[in-house]
Order: structure tokens, then sequence, then C-alpha cells
């Protein structure tokens, strides 16, 4: 970690404000209590500082730090490897999974490559662990310069802590790219006030200072510490004495730099070289930094002035007395000098203990194109691949690329690392080395891949409307080439083209025509192939034409014959699929499997996607605390990641719920968002959520306008959803022709697919426009079916219904029974909107009903409620500590919690009371 200033107190001169927000921290972990904080600043504000006065308070605790390299940011978990490094002698103890993940993640044995949300959750479990002995402060110094991987797992422990005695504190310096920490509590640390700046800066100037001049050094250095130090050294009196200004064009970061490079320079040569050997080394590791210095001839009294400087302090780990003094120290070198340093790492280096950063000090110090280099580069991204780490293994590859020198070479390595950077969610990097890649002679195959990336690109980076032609052009392209890939692309046209919706133009047609067009999967068949064959069916020749093979591509997905790759990667599209076919038990199936691998893999990009999928289950089950538990999971999991949210069923639920102001708000937000990356499926989402919202609210005109502006397009799934919400808004709009009209459309869905949860629907459908004793006969029908299905929520809206019809044919006592009933499920789901319309017809049929008070609303958060259901279950602390990514003490904690406020004692008393 980065030392403090050499002044003793002068980045921490005024610093009230901080001081109290660290002891409170301290106080807290020292009491049992989770912290964790975000120190940010720019450069010399005295971040660094602050840790070490942490450090100073937290008497009596275990420390753990890191300090952050800028050279070391290309290594895959490189400083979590640093800060849990002292603590790995627990690793024993960890769960099977979480142990060999983080031996993996650390290159401690070969395996295959853990998600970096089963290290996180690795390493979550170890610091409870350690914690469990005495608190535990994580200090993480210049946290920007950490390799993605680490700080990554880092945030999501830092998220995750609750229960337990462990504090972590982040120094960020800013300005900042870094976005993982974003969310957490933060404290900005500024500059001096004018008062400390000028005591400071006077305790670095010997001799008079002019009034002037010292309020113009304050106001140009905003009060910062360090550059209140040291940008007055090396000036003589005349030029203080002359109002010394400081140059404007530059940052203050850039200021200091050259203020320590100022020193640097007045320092002997050999001691010069020294301190560059030391700053080429990112690990402070001191034996082997005297081996490099060795092997360069540089004398064992060479740190001397450096030290005597404060510049540097040499005991068991080398430590620069600030980052801009490392970073100085490298980039005041000539080219050569530090090519001659890498070299000298990269010999003294173990190439068996650490062969990856042994491969990196070789590259920094080739003279040229270096095919041997290249090859381990290589090697080294496949190592990283295999513990995790694909941002380091797109810095290798991409470092590989510019060491090659035969351009057909060079432009293979060129497309594989695009294919990584953009694996490592970095699309403009990976656009531009497809245009390196471009300029080498490829084959075809290679140039229909460059093709496939740039589209892949496209969608990553929008998710819009621009992707669908390009993922189809490059599908086209690799037929003839690799028909295997040929068809997973057409897939990925597929899916791009359903996200694009009603913005892609004919973007669904066009790819489905273009699969029909070409040449047949080979048999057997995988269920992949089956929904590609599927959905083109679906969409030249019509709903019916594609339910069959659609039928039998969810049963070859629940068969599950496909590997568990192909699995994770297209089952949100089978969901989908399932919903469209009114499949309830598919759906419920297909979401319940994609959770599970997607948990039992860690795989933190599918995981997301997969439980708000699952959450939809639940949303039309009426579990709505469920449904809210997985979609808070999803929000936390995006935010530690950093992905774009998966906001679609949160809009839903909250429709559902008959939240009018958050809905309105939801559908707004996402609207806008939608046309401007040009994602049309997201429009018909709100206008389909609206129409629930407006429904339940019996406001039918508002319903009918969003309903009919929903069913302008065939999205899947959606498009049959919102038919049904047309025929209740026609209805009871007073537009029976546009109901009758949505009810013939429903009809040729719901009477080919043939479900209970089809049939249903279209039972309830027709009786709204029915008399009599038909429209009597088919509410019961629509009962009887959907009693058979898992869509409670449907099915209280058909009592609901069909206790309006019984009111208005003054079968009052009959209409009580199915009102009374839709009044209780709806109240039970928390449908607010649908129970106060089932209140207000019971009402009319003269029975008292009293709105739902606070009292009978569950007392459970949604997290605790989670947490219950598996503890009912009869699942272990640590086993739902790693379904739920939370300490094993958390999980107690919360126990604690829910014990108490459903006023029991053990577990053995959570199934009654749940």
């Amino acid at each position: 970690m980065a030392m403090s200033s050499g002044h003793p107190g002068s980045g921490l001169r005024g610093r009230t404000r901080e001081f109290e927000a660290l002891n409170r921290l301290v106080d807290g972990v020292r009491s049992g209590r989770s912290s964790v904080l975000v120190v940010r600043g720019e450069p010399g504000v005295g971040k660094s500082a602050l840790l070490e006065y942490v450090r100073g308070r937290a008497s009596g605790c275990r420390i753990a730090q890191v300090g952050g390299v800028e050279s070391e940011v290309e290594l895959a978990f490189a400083g979590l490897h640093q800060m849990c490094s002292p603590m790995l002698e627990r690793v024993e103890d960890l769960p099977g999974p979480q142990r060999d993940a983080l031996r993996v993640a650390f290159g401690l044995r070969e395996g295959a490559a853990p998600d970096r949300f089963l290290v996180g959750l690795a390493v979550l479990t170890l610091l409870s662990e350690v914690a469990a002995e005495r608190p535990l402060v994580c200090l993480v110094d210049d946290a920007q310069w950490l390799d993605r991987a680490s700080v990554q797992a880092m945030a999501f422990v830092a998220r995750r802590l609750l229960a337990d005695p462990v504090a972590v504190v982040f120094a960020v310096r800013e300005p900042s790219d870094e976005r993982e920490l974003n969310g957490l509590p933060e404290l900005v640390v500024e500059g001096l006030g004018d008062a400390d700046a000028r005591l400071l800066l006077a305790s670095a100037i010997r001799g008079r200072l002019d009034e002037r001049v010292r309020d113009r050094f304050v106001a140009e250095t905003r009060g910062n510490p360090l550059a209140l130090l040291e940008l007055p050294r090396g000036l003589t009196p005349a030029e203080v004495a002359g109002g010394f200004g400081l140059p404007g064009s530059r940052p203050l970061a850039s200021r200091i730099e050259l203020s320590f490079i100022r020193r640097l320079e007045s320092l002997p040569r050999e001691t010069r070289r020294f301190l560059l050997t030391a700053a080429a080394e990112p690990v402070g590791d001191a034996g082997l930094l005297w081996r490099a210095a060795k092997r360069l001839g540089i004398g064992v009294d060479a740190p001397a002035p450096a030290e005597a400087a404060g510049l540097i302090e040499l005991d068991a780990r080398v430590r620069f007395r600030h980052p801009l003094v490392r970073s100085a120290a490298y980039r005041a070198a000539p080219f050569h000098e530090r090519q001659e340093v890498h070299r000298a790492l990269a010999e003294v280096t173990d190439p068996e203990a650490d062969p990856d950063r042994r491969a990196w000090h070789r590259a920094h110090a080739a003279l040229g194109p270096d095919e041997a280099v290249a090859g381990e580069l290589e090697r080294s991204a496949d190592r990283a691949r295999g513990r995790g780490g694909v941002a380091a293994a797109a810095a290798f590859l991409e470092r590989a690329t510019e060491l090659t020198s035969d351009p057909a070479r060079r432009g293979a390595r060129a497309l594989a690392a695009a294919q990584v950077h953009l694996m490592a969610a970095a699309p403009d990097m990976a656009w531009k080395l497809l245009a390196t890649a471009e300029l080498g002679p490829l084959d075809e195959l290679q140039r229909a891949r460059v093709e496939r990336l740039r589209a892949q690109i496209a969608f990553a980076r929008r998710r819009g409307s621009d992707a669908p032609p390009l993922l189809l052009t490059a599908a086209e392209r690799l037929e003839p080439l690799d028909a295997g890939l040929a068809r997973e692309t057409y897939l990925e046209a597929f899916g791009a083209a359903i996200f694009a919706g009603r913005l892609s133009g004919d973007g669904v047609l066009e790819t489905a025509g273009a699969v029909r067009a070409a040449p047949p999967a080979r048999l057997p068949a995988r269920p992949t192939d089956l929904l590609l064959d599927g959905l083109a069916t679906r969409f030249t020749e019509g709903y019916a034409a594609g339910v069959p093979p659609l039928q039998g591509a969810l049963h070859a997905f629940r068969r599950g014959h496909d590997s568990k790759e192909d699995n994770s990667r297209w089952l949100w599209l089978a969901c989908r699929t399932a919903t469209d076919l009114w499949d309830d038990e598919a759906w419920h199936e297909l979401s319940t499997r994609e959770v599970r691998l997607a948990r039992d893999a860690g795989a933190l990009d599918l995981l997301p996607l997969a439980v708000t999928y699952r959450a939809g289950v639940h949303v039309h089950a009426g579990e709505f605390a469920a449904a809210s538990e997985l979609l808070d999971e999803a929000d936390a999991i995006t935010e530690v990641t950093g992905n774009a949210p998966v906001s679609y069923m949160s809009l839903v639920l909250a429709a559902w719920r008959g939240q009018e102001a958050r809905t309105v708000a939801l559908v707004e937000a996402s609207a806008l968002d939608a046309i401007a990356r040009g994602e049309g499926r997201a429009i018909v989402l709100a206008e389909y959520s609206t129409a629930v919202l407006y429904n339940g609210l019996g406001r039918y005109e508002g319903a009918l306008a969003a309903a009919q502006r929903a069913c302008e397009y065939d999205d899947l799934s959606f498009f049959g959803w919102a038919l049904v919400e047309l025929v209740e808004a026609g209805v009871r709009s007073g537009r029976p022709e546009i109901a009758a009209h949505a009810l013939r459309r429903l009809g040729e869905r719901t009477g080919a697919s043939g479900t209970e949860w089809a049939l249903g629907i279209e039972a309830r459908s027709r009786a709204l426009l029915s008399d009599g004793r038909a429209a009597d006969a088919l509410y019961r029908e629509a009962i009887d079916r959907l009693a058979r299905t898992r869509i409670a929520v449907h099915l209280a809206r058909a009592h609901l219904l069909y206790g309006e019809w019984l009111r208005r044919e003054n079968k009052r006592l009959d209409a009580r029974e199915h009102l009374r009933t839709a009044y209780d499920r709806f109240s039970r789901f928390g449908a607010e909107a649908f129970a106060e319309r089932a209140r207000r017809e019971l009402l009319a049929t003269g029975e008292t009903v009293r709105k739902p008070t606070a009292q009978t609303l569950a007392a459970l958060t949604a997290q605790e409620a989670q947490i219950a259901r598996l503890a009912r279950d009869g699942h272990t602390n640590p086993e739902i500590g790693s379904q739920l990514f939370l300490s094993p003490r958390t999980v107690e904690w919360h126990l604690s919690k829910v014990f108490t406020k459903l006023d029991i004692s053990s577990r053995r008393q959570l199934r009654h009371a749940l």
C-alpha cells in the first residue's frame, strides 16, 4: 500500500469530518457490525494517509491490505490474491466448490474456469471465517488500478457483508472509470480549507512568502496537501517571491508528478535506475527486486538517496511514498531503460511459479516482433481464461498481436483478442482489434467470423435494431463454411430480432425466411436446432403451424439432452417460447433449471436474466414477494458487475401490484431508453403493463389504448398476453367490435396451443362477449381450466369477472362467493388495484368489506422471507448462504430477526408460521 506523506499529519490536517466517518467505521467493526466505505478524491488529497489513519486506529483488529498498481491491471485476481494471501491457510475450511474456485483463480491448482461470482462468494466466506476470531479491516488503496476481476469480487463482498465484523475501505482516485464500486457508501475527500492549506504551505517553504503568492498557491492547488508540499520544491526563492504560477493547462496530478520528476532528476543515475526497477515490479517483492538490481549491475547503496529523500521504503516489501512517485519514476525513464529493467525482471522471475508475470515482463522488454514471446502470451491468455480472468486474457492476446510479424498469424490473434475483449465487456476495444484483424490475409471462415463478431458487438452495445441484419448477413456467409456455427448465428439473429421487435422492421420475418432457405440441421437435431426451425415456421407459416415443432423443441429442452453450455445460453429463449405457447409447466420447469444451472456455475452474466424469467413465473403464480426477491437479486448482481439492468419483469410486477406511480415512471423510462437503443420489445412490454395496470384500476379507456398499441406487432409471447387485456378493455369501455376482433385473433392461438392456460384464457375472454347460459358456462369453464394451472393471477381474474357478471345478473349471493374469492386472492398476492376493484363490487352486493390494514401485510422483508422459506425447507445456514451469496453469519442474523418478527424460537416452527 502507498505510504502517507513524509510530513507527519500532512494529509490529515483539518480532516474532522473524515475522522468522524472513519472512527464510526472502526467502532462499528469492533462491535461486530460490517462497515464499507469508498474514499474518493484526486491524487494527493490524502486518501492514503486516511487509510493509514484507519490502520493505526484499528488496534486489536486484523489488517488485510492491498494496493493497486497501474502496471498490474492486466493480471487477473492479482489484487485479490495479494489481499487474501495471509489468510490462505483457512481455505481448507471453505465449502468444496468455493475452495476449488479460489484455488483455481489464484493459480494454486488446475481446473475449469471459475465464475467471478463463485470466487466472490469464496472470498466472502473466507473473510467471515477469519473475522470470527477477531474483527477484520481490509484496506484497498488505488482501487482504480486493481485488475477488474479483483475489484468485482471485492465489490461483491462489500455489498454482501452485513452481520460479520468486517470493514472494507477502498481508496479510489478521481476522476476514474471504475464503476464496480458505484452505489457503496462514499466519503469524498476534498482539499484543505484555506487556513489549513496556508499552514501546510508555510511548512514546505523556507523564508518569507508573499501573501498574494501564498493565496495563489492555495487557490491553484485547491488545497491539495501533496501539491502544497511538492510543487514549491525545486523553485528558487526568486521564483516564489516573483509570483510563481502553476501552468493551468495541466491536470493537478500531472503537475504533482512533474514535481516528483524534478526531484528524481537530482538523484544519482544508479538511484533512478533502482527506482525504475522497483516501479516496474508491481508486487513489491524486495527479494525479486534485489535479484533484478544485481543483474542490472545496480549496487546495494543505490537506494540510499531515495530513502533519505522519503521517496521509497525498503523492508520485506517495497513501498513508494505515493503512487505518483512510482509513476514518475517509470514514465521519466527512457524507453530503452524500461526495456532493460523488464528484461532483468523477466529473467529473475520463476517461470514455473509465476509464468504470466514473466511473460508480461518479456513482452515489455521486446525490441520488436517476437514470436516466442507472443506464443508465451497466448499460453498466459489460456491460463487466465482458465482462472476466469477474461480481461487479463484479452490483454495478453492483444499484446501477443502487437508482437506478431506474420500477417496471417497476426490477423488470427487479433480476431481471438477481439472475441475475448467482447467477452470481457469491452466492445470498443474489440471493435478496434477487428480493424487490425481485417488488415491480415484472413481466409473466408475468418472473415465470416469477423462479420459475426462485428454484429455481436453491435448487439452488446445497444441491444437494438442494428444488430439483427448484421447477424443475419454473418449467418448466411457462414453457411458454406461452418454449418453449425451458421445455425448458432441464425439463432443469435432471431434473439436480436425478438429484442428489436417492432423497431427492426421485418427483421424477424427476414430471419425466419433465411432459416427456412438454409440447409437443414444435421441429424440427430439438437434442441437448439429444433427451436430455430420451430421459430422459423412460426413466423413464416403462422402461429398454428409453428406450435407442433416448437412444442417438440420445448420437449427436447425439458429432456435436457443438450449440453449445459447450450442450455444455459438459450434457455431464456426457450422460456419465452413456452409463454408464447401458453405452456406454464414448461415455463416453470425450464426457468427453474435455468436458475439452477446459473447458480451451480456461478454464471454472473446469465444469472440476472435467469432469475428474471423465474420471477415471471412467480408473478403469474401470485407469488409477488418471491418475484420481488429474485428481482432484487438480479439488481444486486448487475450493480456489482456493472452490466445493464434487466428491468422487464419489474415493470410487469409493478403493474400487477397496481402501483400506478411506479409503473408509469418505469414505463416512461423504459420507452425512452428503448427508442434510443432500438429495442422494440421493451415498448410492447411497457404497453402491456400499462394495460394490466389500467384494467386493474378500472380505467378501461386507458387500458384499451395501451393494449391496442401493444397489439400493433406480433411480439413473441407478449402479443398474446396483450390480446387478453384488449378483449377485457374493449368490452368494459363499450367497444365490443374491438374486443370481438381481438378475441378472434386470440382464439387462433389458444386453440392451436390447447393447454389448460390457453383454453382457460379463451373461455374467460369469450364469456365477456357472451350472454345468459353461454356466458355462465364459459366462466365456469375458465375457472375450472385455470385452476389446473400455475397461473393464479388469471384464475383470480376469472373469479372477479364472473362475480361482476353475476352481480349484473342480480345473482348477488353467487356473486359474493366469487368476488370474495377474488378479493381474498388478490389481497394475498398484493395485487392492490384488482383487490380494490373486487372490494367495490362486493360493496355493491351489499357486503361490508374493509380495506386491508398494514397489520395484515407480511412483516418480513423480501430477503428475510426468502431465507425463512429456505430454512423451513431444511437448508443449513451455509447452504442458504451459498444460494443467496451471503455469509453464514449474515444468514444467522437474518434468521434471528425472522424469529423475532414471527414470535417463534426454532426452525421447526417456521413451517407453521409461514
